[in-house]
């Protein structure tokens, strides 16, 4: 009797499993449209394995974002401390990120080389980092222009770089950071003379042409007494995030067995966080002192 019994229990799971086999197979067939076909289409933008991805971003038309929000000239410090808490903000959200580096309206971000994040699709990188980005400017906008109402959403283009190794990497980190150096050095020199000496943008722009690095340093000290290796490291070099422990103290209210009411005691935590710095990476101090980054295995 128990074998009879048996035999029908058996059959009977195997027939449901054939049926739900069938339903699993029709459900898929009729999941699918005439109009699939157009999925062929997109093209693969699959990043290179192994090899660092770089997604830079740089503020759109923002020499006219700049004067509609009356930004400080040549620097802005509200403006540069939103960028960098903005990228900072990026890298919470995306923790593949290992390093960012930004200067002015622009900011690189650099993925681990061996991140699968979105099956490495360039357009992945791109938008996540693009939307975080703007949306974070607007929403911490406050924050640091108390005063000064947002008029128009800022717009932020970017695009996808893949570096096959460590020195070609360092090499692009050092080309934005000399990039950073030229331009305030110029930019210090010519809203000096437009500020201060009352020339026009076009009078300031011919006093400067042909001029080498030596002569803006000779005018900016011998006419204005300003000493450029004594302006702040943030506008000379930009700004550095990597991740690092830092110790955040919190209020918390600790309840007692033998007491009626909390205390708020201070508690310690430590969490890792993008960090900012203001320091050269074009020479070797830097990546010895943070090797990390460069680790394959970090």
């Amino acid at each position: 009797m128990w074998t009879t019994c048996n035999v029908k229990v058996r059959d009977c799971l195997a027939s449901t499993s054939l049926i739900l086999k069938r339903c699993l197979k029709l459900g898929a067939t009729m999941a699918k449209s005439k109009f699939e076909y157009v999925r062929d289409f997109e093209a693969d933008d699959t990043c290179l394995p192994q090899c660092w991805v770089v997604v830079r971003l740089d503020g759109r038309n923002f020499h006219r974002f700049s004067e509609k929000h009356s930004f400080a000239k040549p620097n802005d410090i509200r403006a540069l401390h939103l960028m960098t808490k903005c990228a900072q903000t990026v890298m919470e959200e995306l923790e593949d990120i290992v390093i960012a580096y930004g200067q002015s309206d622009e900011y690189s971000f650099v993925f681990k080389r061996k991140s699968n994040w979105f099956k490495r699709r360039a357009s992945k990188f791109m938008t996540h980092v693009a939307s975080q980005f703007a949306s974070s400017y607007v929403f911490y906008w406050r924050d640091y222009f108390e005063d000064q109402p947002l008029l128009y959403p800022p717009g932020f283009d970017g695009r996808v770089v893949v570096y096959p190794n460590n020195q070609t990497l360092k090499d692009y980190l050092s080309w934005r950071q000399a990039d950073c150096h030229i331009n305030n050095l110029y930019n210090t020199v010519f809203w000096a003379l437009v500020q201060q000496s009352g020339l026009t943008p076009a009078q300031a722009q011919e006093r400067l042409q042909g001029t080498l690095a030596a002569d803006k340093n000779e005018i900016l000290f011998s006419e204005f007494n300003i000493n450029y290796n004594s302006e702040p490291l943030m506008y000379r070099k930009g700004t550095v995030l990597i991740w690092q422990k830092v110790d955040e103290v919190t209020t918390k209210e600790v309840k007692l067995p033998a007491e009626m009411e909390g205390k708020k005691m201070a508690v310690t935590r430590t969490r890792t966080k993008p960090v900012p710095l203001h320091c050269d990476i074009i020479g070797d101090a830097f990546w010895k002192e943070h090797s990390e980054i460069l680790d394959e295995d970090s």
